[in-house]
């Protein structure tokens, strides 16, 4: 297929791209600098894109968005968090519509933030919104794509989890924490984080090009854990202690409003995809430490 990315440039769309290019799609890259070849295409997400840029694409993924765990969160990188998701998304997904020959379907970034916490009760597709800063972000986000789905273009939304990787990301920077031997769980480490591999990442989007699944979808692997059995797990496969647990309070000082995202219990299950038959690499979190390690 003829596939067009945005956010190709981040940890997960990089390894997407590769993953694309290797099994023999077309990939046409949306950048907001210069094109630096026939497979890229300039764009302002905050502008119209004309559907001509996006003729013969059948398939797009919009994976755009500033990191969450990037910068503390300021009144003015909240605004930078909205705006990179809900301007490109609306943008891409109004010029998909307006193409007379219209993708089979539109992969849509989203985030589990949607649900919450919900402390140890396993949370799947069917479950609501939660009502803080991250929730609304995801509802919006989400909401974003609704050109889309209107032009009858099948929109999954991809409510991704942790993504276990060295490159980048949240586990980016635990991973030389950890080798240091400066690794702890964090708080009372009660609270669950549903993570994915990098690589089960990247499968899962490409089985849902081609599958008939819409709507919701868990992008987080079928075994969520704890962070205390995260921190153990890091701990054995890279053969350091876990000596230094950081403290509720310290994590507040050091973060800000986002240290309420890594001490939030979220024991989210992909059931969509299981039902449609995906299967893990990596199913277990010492198994997606492993192989980013």
């Amino acid at each position: 297929m003829k596939i067009a990315v945005c956010g190709s440039s981040g940890l997960i769309g990089t390894a997407l791209v590769d993953a694309l290019r290797a099994d023999g799609h077309e990939v046409l890259r949306l950048v907001r600098r210069a094109p630096r070849g026939a497979d890229e295409v300039q764009w302002d997400p905050s502008q119209p894109l004309s559907p001509g840029k996006l003729a013969g694409v059948e398939a797009a993924v919009n994976l755009s968005g500033a990191g969450v765990g990037d910068k503390r969160w300021s009144e003015a990188y909240k605004r930078t968090l909205v705006d990179s998701r809900v301007d490109p998304t609306h943008t891409l997904a109004t010029a998909l519509a307006a193409l007379d020959d219209k993708p089979r379907v539109l992969l849509q970034g989203s985030a589990i933030g949607y649900y919450g916490d919900h402390g140890d009760t396993k949370v799947d597709e069917t479950f609501g919104p939660a009502d803080d800063f991250l929730a609304r972000l995801t509802v919006r986000w989400e909401a974003a794509a609704a050109p889309a789905e209107d032009a009858g273009i099948r929109v999954c939304y991809l409510r991704t989890g942790l993504v276990v990787a060295r490159e980048g990301g949240a586990w980016g920077r635990l991973f030389p924490i950890f080798k240091f031997g400066l690794g702890g769980k964090l708080g009372n480490g009660r609270q669950y984080w549903s993570f994915i591999s990098l690589t089960d990442h990247v499968r899962a989007l490409k089985f849902l090009l081609t599958s008939d699944v819409s709507g919701p979808v868990n992008l987080t692997g079928p075994e969520p854990v704890t962070n205390a059995e995260v921190t153990k797990a890091m701990g054995r496969v890279l053969h350091r202690p876990t000596l230094f647990p950081v403290p509720a309070i310290a994590l507040k000082v050091a973060l800000g409003e986002f240290s309420t995202e890594t001490l939030r219990s979220q024991r989210v299950v992909p059931a969509v995809l299981s039902k449609a038959g995906f299967s893990f690499e990596h199913p277990t979190i010492e198994a997606a430490i492993r192989a980013a390690a």
